[in-house]
């Protein structure tokens, strides 16, 4: 373990760090990686290596001394408006088997594109075994609300979240559009689904997501997201199996015209958020903190925001979220990715900076 930590801090060494005042007290943000190209999420290796996606298709293998290299072997991508590749994320077990799992809007005859993922071995330089474990059903046209995130559960497990690909009353229907997906990490359907046998894909776990890009686990294993609503309403919630989660029938937002969306706040079989912004601050990657380096933080959840430039921390009080703190306001631009590294910093992809960034307790 402390040759990991090690190569961590060796990695985030190079740059100076500028000092923020937070409710936890001072803390460090020092670039970490920079000149990439619309990343969009970045997974950390046991050897202190990182993995970092860029949407137009390109995943990068960096050092622990920050030297940056192209992975070969990725699969070609349809990199329009929001589409192109997501999400990487390591195998549980990737010391031993050195699996990583990888989402991707995958383009399909005739200009529609779909939300896919797919395991390969790494293999320090390219993508090996490469099988495609999960398509969405059906491919649509357009360039909006794929979703993208993929979340091992630690037992053979992968939760995948999709959007409603711009086609909003799909997200009600009985297709993998607007759901939370649950496989095995092999792409077969685990045998306890909620909706085995029934109208629905065997695949899904909830349905009623408009946009869902930000996913984790607590530290009991429940499954948190957080969706994009339209004009105001984006949502978080802790999706339970066979549940609806309501989009298009109720929001907490409008539409862009300001016209109503469904029938309002409230609808009978369907679940209430646990949190809601309005108005919306396009919300993307999403993390549970084990209060490592700051202990006053432990269990809260940070959210980063692509529209108000800052990540919200979020006050968890075992189901419910309490009070919101606006971390680093205006200073960096679309914070894409959230994600906790191996020695408790917080590090975070900023989207219109082309950076990733590691957040550390100012001495």
């Amino acid at each position: 373990m402390l040759r990991l930590i090690l190569a961590f801090l060796l990695l985030a060494s190079p740059t100076a760090a500028e000092v923020y005042k937070t409710s936890a007290g001072p803390v460090n943000v020092e670039p970490v990686v920079e000149d990439l190209d619309t990343p969009w999420s970045v997974a950390f290796l046991p050897d202190g290596r990182l993995l970092i996606t860029e949407r137009d298709g390109n995943l990068l293998v960096v050092s622990a001394g920050g030297e940056k290299r192209r992975v070969a072997r990725v699969p070609d991508v349809r990199a329009r408006g929001q589409g192109g590749l997501f999400d990487i994320v390591p195998d549980p077990n990737y010391a031993q088997n050195k699996i990583v799992y990888l989402s991707y809007a995958e383009p399909v005859d005739g200009g529609d594109a779909r939300t896919a993922v797919a395991r390969a071995r790494f293999d320090s330089a390219s993508l090996q075994e490469f099988q495609v474990i999960f398509r969405q059903d059906p491919a649509l046209g357009g360039g909006r609300h794929f979703g993208g995130r993929i979340i091992p559960d630690g037992k053979g497990n992968l939760f995948i979240t999709t959007g409603d690909r711009g086609d909003r009353e799909e997200a009600q229907e009985t297709n993998h559009i607007g759901k939370i997906i649950r496989i095995r990490d092999d792409g077969s359907v685990p045998d306890d689904n909620p909706f085995i046998g029934d109208a629905m894909p065997d695949e899904v776990w909830s349905l009623g997501h408009r946009n869902p890009q930000g996913a984790t686990l607590d530290e009991n294993g429940q499954l948190w997201t957080v969706s994009h609503g339209a004009r105001g309403g984006d949502e978080i919630n802790r999706p339970e199996p066979g549940k609806n989660y309501g989009w298009p029938v109720i929001s907490y937002g409008t539409h862009y015209s300001g016209g109503k969306i469904g029938v309002g706040t409230t609808s009978a079989g369907m679940e209430q958020p646990v949190w809601y912004w309005d108005p919306s601050i396009a919300p993307s990657g999403m993390m549970i903190y084990s209060g490592k380096l700051w202990p006053d933080w432990a269990g809260d959840i940070f959210v980063g925001s692509l529209k108000f430039d800052f990540i919200s921390r979020l006050k968890r009080n075992g189901d419910q979220i309490t009070s919101e703190e606006q971390l680093f306001l205006n200073e960096f631009t679309r914070i894409r990715d959230v994600r906790e590294g191996p020695d408790g910093a917080i590090w975070f992809l900023s989207e219109g900076d082309d950076a990733l960034y590691r957040v550390t307790p100012a001495e």
